[in-house]
């Protein structure tokens, strides 16, 4: 099996989410939807000292993240029918909607809320990486909308030459499931599961 994965360079990332609104229009999601979210994650504080010198510690990074088709997905494991399951000929996680019974098992178990319960079409829906596009020898939307060029999409041999293991908060421990996504951190990045800063935006990424 050739695993594809995610790299995202954060020093080339501006947080300008138009990689989630390619996303949400290939895929013709409602607004309240996504597969894709962009975490804006802020820390430190400005502070006056007695002589009125000012310093600050803040920080700020974007950080975009979709499924990572992981190579341990604990949401394929969990699921009770087999409708979450991950190719063999790509490594991509997908979901069979003729066998998913809505039970939401898949989306309390991702540590990186990828997988939803749509309610209306009553199976789990995910980012697939566009797979349709991707075995017709394209890219995913996302990568091929971004400004920037921040994000890529390859072999996991290729990505993980680049960078590391989605090691930046305020993602988990890339230990847990394996995540195909390798970052470049942002020049502030914080690592892994930090908890130095907080998710500046966390009604846009729930």
């Amino acid at each position: 099996m050739s695993q594809l994965a995610f790299f995202l360079d954060g020093t080339r990332c501006t947080g300008c989410k138009t990689c989630v609104f390619a996303c949400k229009d290939i895929k013709d999601l409602e607004a309240k939807h996504a597969y894709r979210h962009v975490y804006e994650y802020t820390g430190g504080e400005t502070l006056k000292d007695a002589q009125g010198a000012i310093a600050s510690t803040c920080f700020t990074y974007a950080l975009s993240v979709a499924c990572n088709h992981c190579s341990s997905p604990i949401c394929a494991q969990v699921c009770p029918t087999g409708a979450m399951h991950k190719s063999e000929s790509d490594g991509l996680v997908t979901v069979d909607a003729a066998r998913c019974i809505g039970c939401g098992y898949c989306h309390m178990a991702c540590p990186y809320n990828a997988p939803y319960v749509d309610r209306a079409k009553g199976h789990s829906v995910k980012c697939d990486a566009c797979a349709d596009l991707v075995r017709a020898g394209d890219k995913p939307a996302c990568v091929m909308a971004c400004p920037a060029r921040a994000l890529r999409f390859d072999t996991m041999e290729a990505c993980s030459a680049r960078g590391e293991r989605a090691n930046t908060a305020p993602l988990p421990d890339p230990s847990y499931t394996e995540p195909n996504l390798y970052l470049k951190p942002a020049r502030d990045a914080r690592p892994a599961a930090s908890s130095e800063g907080r998710v500046a935006n966390p009604l846009e990424v729930r």
